[in-house]
């Protein structure tokens, strides 16, 4: 059996740019998704904490060090600058594996910066 697990979440994003004139997807910092193993054009999930929304893209890796949180295309209504969002992205596992699995989590903090990792 496979279960769908969290592998990798960022917490408290700050949206910094929301560009309705791009094909879509959600741009972040090159330093954010290296600390938590989230590839360019990889699904991820996003929670939207001021207006409640929650949708689907793939990630487009921003400039490293930037902060830089973007929603692009479609996903640009979903959100304004300044709003918090948390983004997840999951993965099958093996239910052997599930056991030891522990997803990589970083804390944000106003500036996109991470303040901490969960552990």
């Amino acid at each position: 059996m496979l279960r769908c697990m969290l592998r990798a979440k960022i917490h408290m994003a700050t949206v910094t740019e929301s560009n309705l004139a791009y094909e879509g997807s959600i741009t972040i910092d090159e330093d954010i998704l290296e600390a938590t193993g989230i590839l360019p054009y990889e699904q991820v999930m996003i929670s939207n904490m001021n207006n409640g929304e929650r949708f689907e893209t793939y990630v487009i890796a921003g400039r490293k060090g930037s902060g830089e949180i973007c929603l692009n295309g479609p996903t640009a209504r979903k959100g304004v600058v300044g709003d918090k969002v948390i983004i997840f992205c999951y993965a099958y596992l093996s239910d052997d594996k599930t056991r030891e699995f522990a997803p990589k989590i970083v804390k944000l903090n106003s500036k996109n910066k991470i303040s901490g990792k969960a552990k």
